[in-house]
């Protein structure tokens, strides 16, 4: 199984492959750019990154569901859920034998 990347991870490692550019700036970067996709996700605007991916919203409806301790129903509202699709480069990157 893969090991996961953290975003304190991701901001050291960019600012380590970036040596001219600050720490605290790279930090800035990368929380605006994810507050950026967050805030467009919220006006449930779709947000695409040519090779990387798609960020897009889906509505779930409300439906009946069932409480797995006890099997009583219980009402589910309808919610929105963040959905990402990867795009083709990144799938075929993925999949690339190495």
């Amino acid at each position: 199984m893969a090991d996961s990347m953290t975003k304190s991870e991701l901001i050291a490692r960019l600012a380590e492959r970036n040596p001219h550019l600050y720490q605290r700036d790279v930090e800035k970067i990368v929380t605006t750019i994810f507050d950026e996709i967050a805030a467009a996700l919220a006006r449930r605007q779709r947000v695409e990154l040519r090779g990387f991916g798609a960020f897009s919203v889906k509505q779930r409806e409300a439906r009946v569901g069932r409480n797995p301790r006890t099997g009583e129903a219980v009402h589910v509202s309808e919610k929105y859920i963040p959905f990402f699709k990867t795009g083709k480069q990144l799938r075929e990157r993925l999949n690339a034998s190495e």
